[in-house]
């Protein structure tokens, strides 16, 4: 269960770093067969060249591309079910532009990139895979005509250009990855919403009853980042209240540093939520603020939500 809790998450979190710079498709499904694609990812020409915020996997992305993330190593038959999908996708391509009587060019293919936690060498020379000088350690091109990388997390070297695969490694790899992430500036384009991810991950490892050493250490790395990234908004808004002067802008620069926090993990859980539903969470006080920032970590659906508030206005209403 906790794979597809880690996959999830992975997807999520490509298509969040990903969609500033192009068309993402997570999942996409191949149309001769029920298979789904992770992340197909098409860039915006314009965009291309601000990818280098996300180091080698924003050099991955300067070209339309296909990721397949994997939380377990990628088994011999994973990647040759990978390499099917491109196949898949590259005949859909071919067939429309034959339709349209256009040709397409090679760099209208996608690129697959494998990204594995782990993979022994018996799966890369297996299947051909060679790095390349201008590339990093730890990624593999299988021959040409493949169009196909296999991307070994656990060799990456540990640099900034790599910090943003190495989220999606495993063990030590990941936390050490976390505790870069955490070290980034909050300007940084991409630090917030990689956190709120890593967050509501947490929730849906916690809620799982079989849950690995592995996970369980991930969970308590995440825990004190999670009650640190909710002080750091109540304290920018009490900034924002000793700017205003007035005991009155004070308390209203904390709630609003407090309700800015929980709508962000809020849309980040549920899906964007109804305004109706924001207008009541800031009607809230900061100790009922304080409480949902702790209750939304169980919401599963937005019903959630809406039984939580209701109860609130029945409290205030007694």
């Amino acid at each position: 269960m906790t794979r597809f809790i880690h996959d999830q998450f992975s997807k999520d979190y490509l298509e969040e770093l990903l969609k500033p710079f192009g068309t993402v498709q997570a999942p996409s499904r191949v149309a001769a067969e029920v298979k789904e694609i992770d992340v197909l990812f098409t860039p915006i020409p314009t965009q291309t060249a601000n990818l280098n915020t996300l180091g080698i996997l924003g050099s991955m992305a300067t070209t339309p591309a296909i990721f397949e993330p994997f939380r377990n190593p990628a088994s011999v038959d994973e990647i040759g079910d990978c390499i099917s999908k491109l196949s898949e996708v590259k005949s859909e391509i071919q067939r429309e532009a034959k339709r349209n009587k256009i040709k397409i060019s090679d760099t209208e293919i996608p690129q697959l990139w494998i990204l594995t936690p782990t993979a022994s060498e018996n799966i890369i020379s297996g299947y051909g895979g060679e790095p390349k000088s201008d590339w990093f350690k730890g990624i593999y091109f299988l021959p040409q005509h493949f169009r196909t990388a296999i991307v070994a997390i656990h060799q990456l070297p540990s640099i900034s250009e790599t910090l943003w695969l190495r989220i999606l490694g495993r063990g030590k790899i990941q936390q050490q990855a976390i505790d870069e992430l955490v070290t980034l500036p909050t300007t940084h384009p991409f630090k917030r919403v990689t956190l709120e991810l890593l967050y509501s991950l947490q929730q849906n490892l916690r809620i799982n009853q079989n849950i690995e050493t592995e996970d369980r250490e991930l969970m308590m790395r995440l825990a004190p980042l999670y009650q640190e990234d909710r002080e750091r908004a109540r304290q920018e808004g009490v900034q924002q209240g000793l700017q205003q002067g007035l005991q009155q802008g004070l308390q209203q620069g904390l709630q609003q540093g407090e309700q800015q926090l929980i709508i962000r993990l809020l849309n980040r859980r549920l899906g964007n939520i109804d305004l109706s539903l924001i207008e009541q969470i800031q009607q809230l006080s900061i100790e009922q603020l304080e409480i949902l920032g702790e209750e939304l970590l169980d919401f599963a659906t937005v019903a959630d939500l809406e039984l939580w508030l209701n109860q609130q206005q029945d409290t205030t209403n007694q």
